[in-house]
Parts: C-alpha cells; structure tokens; sequence
C-alpha cells in the first residue's frame, strides 16, 4: 500500500466531531451511544436516512443547539455524573437533555434543580450562630423557649456536677443557629404555641 493512502474508515469512524450551533466538540461514538435511546446515539450509530444528518463542509454533524449547554451534556455521558458550571442554569441543560433524550440525564438534572429550590428559597442562605450558657436544670427550659426559627444545633459540656458536689449543676453550651434570609418570602412562619411577649 502506498504511503499516501487515506486511514482506514474504522479509526475514522471512532472519533465524532460534532458541531453545536457553531462549536465543535470531538468525542467517540462509544461515549455518545452511552444512551441508546438519545438522539446522539441514533445520530451517530444509525448513521441512516431516516435522520438524514446533516454534516459540514469538516464532515462534523450539524446539531442546531446552545453549546453553552452541550458541555455538561457530554461530559455525563463521558463519566456518568452530572457537573454543572456556577454559571450555567441548570434548566438550560435540562432543556438539552430532554432534546437529546438522555432519559437518565433529565432525571439527575431535575433532581438538582429540586434540591436547589428546597435549598435557596431566596439565594444563598446564611446561618448566625449563637453560643447560650446554661446550666443542666435550664436546660429543657431554654430548649422549648427557644424563638422562631432558632434551631437547636449542638450541646456542649463544659463541666460537670461530679467534681464539686450535688449543689453544682452540669454547666453546658449550647449551639443554636438561624438562616438569615434576605427577604422572608418562601419562609413559612409558624405560627408559635406561646404568646409572644
């Protein structure tokens, strides 16, 4: 064979390039038929009429979609786990993963984007701590006095009774903690059994 000769077709046939409205991406078929349910599994495995592909003038397949949002598309499909860049929406790349019918992927995206609602009610919640005194017997007092919204954290002894007699009770710290909010919208305020005084 002569030493011009092109490569043959199945190493060329490994390697993917794809364009996503204008940006190329390179991957192999392997990783893109991860799903063999999703668009880019039929586009590249069933290279058939039936999709008609279109490729460009470099034999890239022509894909008409955000590529900001096809990155975190590919590397789940590379490695099976969802990463998402701070600025990226997470609905953007849920919108890519329905289009590119990676079931698995619209799951884990959904997921992530409950869990950020649960979490940020109002963007990022911050926590104040406050550090209380008490000694053993106020202890359930201050517990269940404790206002709205402080939530009991942690319990530290500090010392106890056993060194110094029965009159000396166990001296503890105890944690509590509250989320400042910027705005109290999406806060439900429960209603508190005691009269505020």
């Amino acid at each position: 064979g002569s030493a011009g000769a092109p490569s043959p077709p199945a190493a060329a046939s490994k390697w993917v390039r794809l364009n996503v409205g204008g940006t190329y991406f390179v991957s192999t078929r392997q990783t893109l038929c991860r799903e063999p349910k999703s668009f880019l599994c039929r586009l590249c495995c069933q290279d058939g009429p039936e999709l008609g592909s279109d490729k460009d003038e470099t034999g890239a397949y022509l894909i008409d979609r955000d590529p900001t949002y096809f990155g975190p598309i590919l590397n789940y499909l590379r490695h099976g786990k969802l990463i998402i860049n701070k600025e990226l929406a997470e609905e953007g790349v849920l919108e890519e993963a329905e289009f590119y019918n990676i079931a698995s992927l619209v799951r884990l995206v959904k997921e992530r984007i409950r869990d950020n609602e649960n979490r940020t009610s109002q963007g990022p919640v911050k926590h104040v701590y406050r550090v209380l005194q008490c000694q053993e017997e106020e202890l359930t007092q201050m517990v269940s006095t404790m206002s709205d919204g402080w939530k009991f954290e942690q319990l530290i002894s500090i010392g106890s009774s056993y060194n110094y007699g029965n009159e000396d009770q166990a001296e503890f710290l105890c944690v509590v903690s509250r989320e400042l909010n910027n705005s109290t919208n999406g806060i439900v305020k429960e209603p508190s059994e005691k009269a505020k005084v």
